[in-house]
């Protein structure tokens, strides 16, 4: 399926995305907030087929750009977003490809698939940037998520809980 100027399509995940997705995460921006490479491969490849996990390459037109995965957050014990209602999702996003960044892409992407997690019955979506990824935040911001505060991750870390409640009637 092709998309039009500002359309993204989403492509589910595979095993055969791990070397495209290695090469994103190996980028310096992505590296800066997602780690180690091998380390978040071996976590991506382990959650293929966890059906709490939905992982997807973003196209722009038919040109892969982008990764976004969304989650079920009532699955992990002690989960930062587990206080959010039932059929709640989570997600987490990086764009791979350099020459798509500082473009809009971010934040319509990220609109886009909440408008369709939005469509499937997610009452709230969370994400949680790093609170100094301050072009994270304003993606988010601009895909229409809220500060909602600082809290700590799973791992400890600090984050920026980032809320966008489903439209009135969309439910």
């Amino acid at each position: 399926m092709s998309a039009g100027p500002g359309d993204y399509d989403f492509s589910p995940m595979t095993a055969a995305d791990l070397p495209l997705v290695r090469r994103w995460l190996e980028t310096p921006d992505v590296r800066r907030w997602w780690g180690d490479a091998d380390e978040q491969v071996a976590l991506l490849a382990g959650d293929l087929d966890d059906p709490s996990m939905v992982m997807w390459i973003v196209l722009h037109g038919r040109q892969p750009f982008a990764y976004i995965q969304d989650y079920d957050p009532h699955a992990w014990a002690l989960h930062h977003l587990s206080d959010l209602p039932s059929g709640s999702r989570g997600i987490d996003q990086f764009i791979g490809e350099p020459d798509m960044m500082n473009r809009g892409h971010g934040s319509a992407f990220i609109r886009a698939h909440a408008d369709r997690l939005f469509a499937t019955g997610a009452p709230v979506i969370g994400t949680d940037p790093d609170p100094s990824n301050a072009r994270a935040i304003r993606a988010c911001e601009k895909a229409g998520f809220a500060a909602a505060g600082e809290v700590l991750d799973m791992e400890e870390k600090p984050v920026l809980l980032m809320l966008r409640r489903a439209p009135q009637g969309s439910r």
